[in-house]
């Protein structure tokens, strides 16, 4: 069944192992959903060719406003975020594959600046975190106390930058970073972002209080591991709510994307065709 009556114009930049999925299903599914990709950017648009067809490839992402997308999916890097997304929302919702991105204050305020000034949505895909509706309904509801999410998977699965970038495993498994998630995307920006989404997931505490720890374990080789940790406040009789969530999440060895996130991210997609256009910041 088609998603609306009128075709909706996707966009797609990034061309790595997500991108290279999302295409596909474009391709063959999304006539039938309703769905018509428009145009596929990728930094490098070597790595377009012999793939893509050449009408679909655009080489400018600065004008993407001449497809005429209705949504913009970005699954490239938080860099894209940082540089272009306010700039996207002049034209189109946008769905952000990179949330790590918004740990960056500026980053997050141009966003919901462009998304009111144009009447277009920023969505966030929820990616690999686990039960996150649950999450967003407790914070709303005053019932959130803490909410800890370590990531774990062999250190061939990581992008680090600055510092951690220099970090060596002591021994079959190491706690590379523990504390606010605000702290740890700008290093692992392409690795935390399940912990973004949950701190998108409960504003509450967001970036500064949720606590995201990051594990090298050279026995997760083809495996992305996630745990969700989370509390409420003590109750009359000193007891609180807690839930603890634990995710495994096949991947190719080295990949920074699990199988199963692949499958959730393209759900996202189609969950957010479905949604008004509007203003603000929403999870997907």
């Amino acid at each position: 069944m088609a998603l609306n009556t009128v075709p909706r114009k996707v966009g797609i930049l990034g061309y790595g192992r997500l991108g290279q999925s999302l295409v596909s299903h474009l391709l063959t599914q999304g006539p039938e959903l309703g769905l018509e990709l428009v145009f596929v950017w990728n930094r490098d648009p070597g790595r377009m060719a012999g793939s893509v067809p050449p009408t679909l490839q655009l080489q400018n992402l600065a004008a993407l406003g001449e497809r005429h997308p209705d949504l913009v999916v970005e699954v490239a890097h938080p860099k894209i975020i940082h540089e272009s997304g306010a700039e996207i929302l002049r034209y189109a919702n946008l769905l952000v594959g990179s949330p790590s991105a918004l740990a960056d204050q500026a980053t997050e305020r141009q966003l919901l600046e462009a998304s009111h000034c144009w009447g277009h949505a920023v969505f966030v895909a929820r990616g690999a975190l686990w039960g996150t509706e649950d999450i967003a309904r407790l914070d709303e509801a005053g019932g959130l106390q803490s909410l800890r999410v370590t990531m774990a998977t062999h250190p061939d699965g990581f992008r680090l930058e600055g510092p951690l970038a220099t970090a060596h495993s002591t021994g079959p498994r190491t706690v590379l970073y523990e504390g606010p998630v605000r702290g740890l995307c700008p290093l692992a920006p392409r690795n935390s972002n399940t912990m973004a989404a949950a701190a998108l997931a409960a504003p509450s505490l967001g970036f500064d209080r949720v606590i995201g720890v990051l594990v090298a374990d050279f026995s997760l080789k083809d495996m992305h591991v996630v745990d969700v940790e989370l509390s409420g406040p003590p109750g009359p009789k000193g007891r609180s709510f807690a839930v603890h969530t634990h995710r495994e999440n096949p991947s190719e060895p080295g990949a920074v994307t699990g199988s199963a996130t692949i499958t959730t991210f393209w759900r996202s997609l189609l969950g957010c065709c479905h949604l008004p256009s509007k203003p603000g910041i929403h999870l997907c």
